[in-house]
């Protein structure tokens, strides 16, 4: 009765058999997945792939996601792609042909491939399909799961149609254990694989294999086909003993001693410090075997790797093998991300600090209250001031303290100032130009090299900028780091500062304005040395006004030009002292400093007389040359052109800074005019310079020399004659133009008189400052671009040497990648980073080439075409996976391997001692002296690291009636594993 009064009971526990069941889901959701990739019909459209194609031609891959249940699995399609397929082709294929992967099972074009996916190895497909495990999932190891996963490929494939190869991925991964089947028209190949640890002993041979293959065949033929056999072993060599290493070890006795020179500062350390080749592998391949032909079983093999028709090998590399260049650029890299200061790095304690201002204050402000008559101010110079802070630092200081001693510090400075030295060797170099800006005699018809630093933002090649770039991380490499590196810094800083002091041009630094288009280090210096040119001319300008015609003094520390020299002692201090009350030096401190020019010396004297000669006119002053046959507009005097002063050079971030402040005053019409105020003195300068040249001038006169094109003349048609009149443009009657305002508050005063546009005073100590106070990391960033354009450099160099295509294709690209990185203001560290190990992988590359050369004897001299094809072999063995050695055993390549193995081989029976005493009794003996092979104690081949053999036939299968259809096994030997994989197939329609 309840069951009536309730009906909906009986309703809900009934059971839908309709249902999809998970396994239904999958194996519906594989075959959704085969039909968008296009993957059902006959495959049999395919070429056969040519010899090679496996390795050269581009694999095609796609993946998609497909879930068991809650397992979730990878679906990959591989395929090689060929570029002479054709649809139509494939319309002519008849219905029951073998599907394109039964047909690759016979191919022998493309056996032992070097590079490429191990299906393809041991298979020889051209397209198949994978169903892995996902990611983060377990591996299949249940006998029961493999099953179910077979018998949905197998139920895909069928309803699909589809004809491509389909595996399942079992057991763990490391293993690459593979199980599949194809199916085709009324034939099926199942794929089987056995994996072990040891090889059983009665399969250690060809004949064992040859059973194991024909009873999985099982074929009752009598005869049976032949069976066709493909051989190939590896040998390994690893023992490089007998060969020496290309690059020679530093001397760093040498270097340590004090004795290095401006060359081994001057140039980057390349070359690897370990062997860059850990192995090399040797293959010896039988190509094309029958059974009978050859015999290899447990007690006699004909396989001697001498007679093997083919040999190929390919190296191993070493990984991140230490090299020189790569090693330097890293640590230089390093010191960026470092925070200390200088005074923090050379370890001055604050007490010192204290102790010091305390005893040093007394005395410095009795010095400024004394009479200048008792203390000449020359004394409180900043040179000699300097100058006794370095002598009190290195007196209180220990010897072991210091970072740098005394020799290397010396060979370094001398490095960055070679002008002081050949100043002392010879009077006669005293008239060479104290500036460079030319290429190395290596760089000069390298134009391109020449101008890379202008890609880099660097610096020009051997400008003080490149070679203090080089010091900077040689001394951070050898000689102590980051103290080493600050120690050279403030000893750098300080030259500069005497020879500022002392007016002596900074060697290595081309002349004229900052070359905004170098690194903001480099700009720097330049502007230090216009300061110093700039300061030179003015005194000079003031003892030639004055009349002091006397030559000054020859000494030690100066000469004619101005060469500095780096002996402290020899100051040339007192040669600047002209009235014991003030020095020319002091001068430069004055508010009222103004510009000296010395070009207009003559024109001013020559101007004063004709001024004299009007009587009562005003004279002009500060006439350079005529403009052109012009004349004044209100009198019929001639037009000169005035002797300016030279606009202020900048560096990029007082440019920056200038247009800031700009930037910051806004659009108001106050805002505009006072930038337009800011912008005009250079202008205002000129105006009052012209007017000084040109008395009696008018704005219009101005215009016409300065801006030709704010001046329009037309001709206008007054009583029948034409007449040329001239007036300003209208950007120039604007009311309230600057140029106007300019021109009434313009004075009459020559240039020589004006105050100075550029104060080099104070320009030259904000450099200074600037540079005294950069931190070691703030310097390393500086010189950054250069060092990378050294690197570059040197890679070029050595690159042209070995002569490797792929480098220098890498060695261009880098060029390009780092134009980009070194431009912005902040550079991105990661991505530099990332650049120095793409050189240090050129380098690594350039290395192997070095050590393939000397291991191929190229480097003593072979005969003319065995070293033609020599150096072709070792080149290709660095671009290509694998090199076939031409005329295998007997070709030179052949012989030279020969040698190495018999030498290896010979050399591990020995000690260290016996083996160099053998190595160099082998010299005296050639090698066709010794006894056939096979008669040596000691064989000439180590026994194989890898026996590879793949067996192929054609037998109908399962029964004598059955179709003739294609059976495969490929068996890999090696030390600790033994693999069989088979295709075999069957005839689904006849058994």
């Amino acid at each position: 009765m309840a069951a009536d009064s309730d009906p909906e009971t009986e309703v809900f526990e009934i059971t839908d058999f309709t249902t999809a069941s998970e396994w239904e889901r999958f194996v519906s959701r594989v075959e959704e997945v085969l039909n968008d990739w296009k993957l059902v019909g006959s495959s049999a459209g395919r070429f056969s792939p040519e010899k090679g194609a496996y390795t050269t031609g581009t694999w095609l891959e796609k993946s998609k996601d497909i879930n068991f249940a809650d397992f979730k699995f990878f679906i990959t399609h591989f395929i090689l792609k060929q570029e002479g397929e054709n649809d139509n082709e494939k319309e002519k294929i008849e219905e029951d042909a073998f599907p394109a992967a039964m047909q690759d099972l016979l191919c022998m074009n493309n056996d032992f491939p070097p590079r490429a996916h191990c299906l393809v190895r041991w298979y020889g497909i051209q397209e198949f399909v994978i169903i892995s495990p996902g990611a983060n999932c377990e591996a299949i190891i249940s006998e029961s799961k493999c099953n179910l996963l077979l018998s949905s490929v197998s139920i895909a494939l069928a309803n699909s149609g589809c004809q491509v190869p389909m595996f399942v991925q079992v057991q763990q991964k490391w293993r690459r254990m593979y199980s599949g089947e194809c199916q085709g028209p009324g034939v099926r190949t199942d794929f089987e694989m056995v994996h072990l640890r040891k090889v059983p002993s009665q399969y250690n041979h060809l004949s064992g294999l040859l059973d194991i293959f024909k009873s999985k065949i099982g074929c009752n033929l009598s005869p049976l086909p032949p069976i066709n056999i493909a051989i190939r072993f590896t040998y390994i060599l690893q023992d490089w003993q007998q060969h020496s290493w290309p690059q020679q070890p530093p001397d760093f006795d040498t270097l340590l001693g004090g004795e290095v020179g401006g060359v081994e500062f001057g140039k980057l350390p390349f070359g690897a410090c370990e062997e860059p080749i850990s192995e090399l592998h040797l293959a010896t391949t039988w190509p094309h075997l029958t059974e009978g032909i050859v015999v290899d079983n447990d007690v006699y093999s004909d396989l001697d790797p001498l007679q093997a028709p083919h040999w190929s090998v390919r190296v191993r590399t070493a990984e991140n093998p230490q090299c020189l260049l790569g090693d330097v650029l890293t640590e230089f890299y390093k010191l960026c991300s470092k925070k200390e200061t200088t005074d923090e790095v050379l370890g001055r304690t604050l007490g010192e600090e204290e102790n010091q201002e305390n005893s040093d204050i007394s005395s410095a402000l009795s010095r400024l209250t004394e009479p200048t008559a008792t203390v000449p101010i020359s004394k409180l110079s900043v040179s000699n001031m300097v100058h006794s802070a370095r002598k009190h630092i290195r007196r209180h200081r220990r010897v072991d303290e210091s970072p740098l001693s005394n020799d290397v510090l010396n060979s370094v400075l001398l490095c960055l100032f070679p002008d002081a030295a050949v100043e002392k060797s010879s009077d006669n170099s005293k008239n060479k130009p104290a500036q460079t800006n030319t290429c190395g005699k290596d760089e000069q018809d390298k134009n391109s090299d020449c101008n890379l630093y202008l890609q880099l933002k660097s610096a020009p090649i051997d400008s003080l900028t490149y070679r203090l770039a080089l010091c900077v991380c040689l001394i951070n490499y050898n000689y102590g780091g980051l103290r080493a590196v600050a120690h050279l810094w403030q000893e750098f800083v300080l030259e500069l500062r005497y020879r500022w002091e002392n007016n002596y041009l900074i060697y290595g630094l081309a002349g004229g304005p900052p070359d905004l288009r170098c690194c903001l280090l480099h700009q720097k210096l330049q502007m230090l040395n216009c300061c110093i040119e700039r300061k030179r001319a003015r005194d000079e300008a003031r003892r030639a006004q004055e009349g002091g015609k006397e030559k000054e003094p020859k000494g030690a520390g100066s000469s004619q030009n101005g060469r500095p020299t780096l002996d402290s002692t020899a100051s040339p201090a007192s040669t600047k002292e002209v009235s014991p009350g003030k020095s020319w030096d002091s001068w430069s401190d004055s508010e009222d400093e103004f510009f000296e020019c010395l070009s207009d010396q003559g024109e001013t004297e020559s101007s004063q007389t004709d001024g004299e000669k009007d009587g009562g006119k005003v004279k002009p002053e500060g006439r350079l040359h005529q403009h052109n046959n012009m004349t004044l507009l209100n009198s019929s005097e001639p037009l000169y052109v005035p002797v300016t002063q030279e606009p202020a050079p900048m560096t990029e971030d007082l440019l920056e800074e200038q247009s800031e402040v700009l930037a910051k005053l806004g659009t108001s019409a106050e805002g505009s005019h006072l930038r337009a105020r800011m912008q005009s003195a250079c202008l205002l300068s000129d105006m009052e310079s012209f007017k000084a040249a040109n008395p009696g001038c008018v704005l219009e006169d101005f215009v016409r020399w300065y801006s030709p094109r704010d001046y329009v003349e037309e001709e206008v048609d007054e009583a029948g004659n034409k007449v040329t009149k001239g007036e300003l443009s209208a950007r120039m009657k604007i009311p309230g133009n600057m140029w106007v305002e300019a021109w009434e508050t313009a004075r009459v005063t020559p240039a020589r008189r004006q105050r100075r546009l550029f104060d080099d005073t104070k320009e030259a100590e904000k450099v200074l400052h600037y540079l005294a106070m950069q931190k070691p990391a703030d310097v390393t960033r500086h010189l950054l671009p250069c060092i990378l354009h050294s690197a570059i450099l040197k890679l070029k160099d050595e690159e042209s040497v070995e002569d490797i295509p792929s480098v220098k294709k890498s060695i261009r690209q880098a060029t390009s990648h780092a134009s980009k990185l070194l431009h912005p203001p902040n550079y991105d560290f990661k991505k530099l980073e990332e650049f120095i190990n793409q050189l240090m992988v050129m380098e690594t590359v350039i290395t192997q080439a070095r050590s393939l050369k000397a291991k191929f004897s190229l480097c003593e001299g072979e005969k003319g075409e065995d070293k033609e094809e020599l150096e072709k072999f070792v080149s290709l063995l660095l671009e290509e996976p694998e090199v076939e050695v031409i005329g295998a055993g007997q070709g030179p390549a052949g012989s030279i391997i020969h040698k190495m193995f018999i030498n290896a081989q010979r050399l591990a029976d020995f000690t260290s001692d016996e083996a160099a005493l053998l190595s160099a009794l082998e010299e005296d003996f050639s090698s066709d002296r010794r006894p056939p092979g096979g008669s040596n104690k000691v064989p000439d081949f180590p026994p194989p690291a890898g026996r590879e053999i793949l067996l192929r036939t054609c037998v109908p299968r399962p029964a004598p009636y059955s179709k003739a259809l294609p059976q495969r096994l490929f068996c890999v030997r090696m030390k600790e594993e033994f693999r069989l994989a088979g295709a075999f197939s069957s005839d689904t329609s006849f058994f």
